[in-house]
């Protein structure tokens, strides 16, 4: 009887430390979407072969004193360089996603100027023949950007650099092997 006894106030210490250390855990501020796995495949739809249409982004547990988000969507692996597909800035601390094929942001959200010229999402469009893996990266800030609307993705990159509080990212590939 006293062993039952010693055993279950083992297991009722035991569940409470384990439920007080689970509370006291960092959170980690992450990028989701339903579109695609992290490191997965990108389907046709988010991409020039398709509809061109951006996917749904979600994000939690941004850190306690951010101010605005930034969204950048690039491709490292570009002949010329860094491609940017999508940059939006100045995204509220209050928002939590991005539906998809969004075209219409929270306010005072602002679009800069992708790599074709374009205030909007550009889909992957790798050269035929190759496959390019992009990144997705969404910046906690500790301010809003004083930039006009339409700067491209470098400049709002240089803007962020001391701003940064946390950073959630995800990648994805897409393959024109045979387009």
């Amino acid at each position: 009887m006293r062993l039952l006894l010693w055993m279950s106030c083992l297991i009722i210490s035991l569940f409470y430390s384990i439920s007080s250390f689970a509370d006291d855990a960092p959170t980690t501020f992450t990028l989701t979407t339903n579109a695609f796995l992290d490191t997965g495949a990108l389907p046709v739809l988010y991409t020039c072969d398709g509809k061109d249409s951006s996917p749904e982004l979600s994000w939690s547990n941004p850190p306690a004193k951010t101010k605005s988000f930034v969204l950048i969507v690039s491709d490292p692996d570009a002949p010329n360089g860094t491609f940017y597909h999508w940059i939006v800035y100045n995204i509220p601390a209050t928002t939590k996603e991005l539906l998809e094929g969004t075209t219409t942001f929270p306010p005072n959200t602002l679009i800069g100027t992708n790599s074709k010229g374009e205030k909007k999402y550009s889909g992957p469009c790798p050269p035929r023949g190759s496959a390019h893996t992009y990144h997705l990266a969404l910046y906690a800030l500790d301010n809003t950007l004083t930039l006009p609307a339409g700067v491209e993705g470098k400049t709002v990159e240089a803007s962020i650099k001391n701003h940064v509080l946390k950073k959630a990212e995800m990648t994805t590939v897409y393959s024109r092997w045979l387009k």
